[in-house]
């Protein structure tokens, strides 16, 4: 074949390639996410395997008892953190809110395109927290586990997803979207592991399961 015939056969297929893209057969998530990659399956295994288990205890908790969303620098919160750190092309304005973007839900597989249809999420839900340890620490500790960006702890989804999920442990809530489940148990785990919060006996059965296949 000539050089000729072989750049016009690249130069079609790229053409054919273009046109079922743009109606969308192609389609590649907007944005990715940005949450701090999370210990490896036999490390959350070890872990979970050194977590107290003991029966959730939600008396006395308000989620104002959780100070969030905290200024991280400048006008800049968490939650406006968050959304620059997970979204793609984020123009924010002199109040650090974001203007335009785009966010890929990692938990739905959706992309937006206003910050207002984004909840972060707090991996281990607040009320979570409280349950399993948090109403003995102090304000400071709980601040600082409503804000933690180092830990795989906050990740920008779907807000009715967020919503949806509420205060729900994996024993009782995952991600729809299958691939993304086995990071979320490792990250989960790390969090708990790392705030040395308790498990109930439904929550590590589940992690377990959920780890087995990771």
């Amino acid at each position: 074949m000539s050089k000729f015939y072989a750049r016009r056969r690249l130069s079609i297929a790229a053409a054919l390639t273009g046109v079922i893209a743009s109606v969308g057969l192609f389609h590649a998530p907007a944005a990715s996410a940005a949450l701090p990659t999370p210990v490896s399956a036999a490390t959350a295994r070890g872990y979970l395997s050194s977590l107290d288990v003991r029966t959730e205890n939600r008396t006395g908790y308000n989620r104002d008892l959780f100070p969030h969303w905290i200024t991280v620098s400048g006008t800049c919160n968490t939650r406006e953190t968050i959304l620059k750190r997970d979204g793609t092309n984020v123009v924010t304005d002199s109040s650090c809110a974001a203007t335009s973007g785009s966010w890929y839900s990692l938990y739905d597989g959706a992309t937006w395109s206003a910050a207002s249809d984004v909840d972060i999420d707090h991996l281990v839900p607040l009320a979570e927290a409280w349950d399993s340890g948090a109403g003995s620490w102090t304000t400071a500790q709980r601040q600082a586990f409503a804000n933690d960006r180092t830990r795989p702890q906050l990740l920008a989804v779907t807000d009715n997803v967020n919503q949806s999920k509420g205060d729900q442990d994996p024993a009782t809530w995952m991600p729809s979207r299958t691939a993304y489940r086995c990071t979320y148990v490792r990250a989960w785990v790390q969090v708990k592991y790392h705030y040395d919060l308790s498990v109930d006996s439904a929550e590590k059965s589940a992690l377990q399961g959920y780890l087995a296949n990771c």
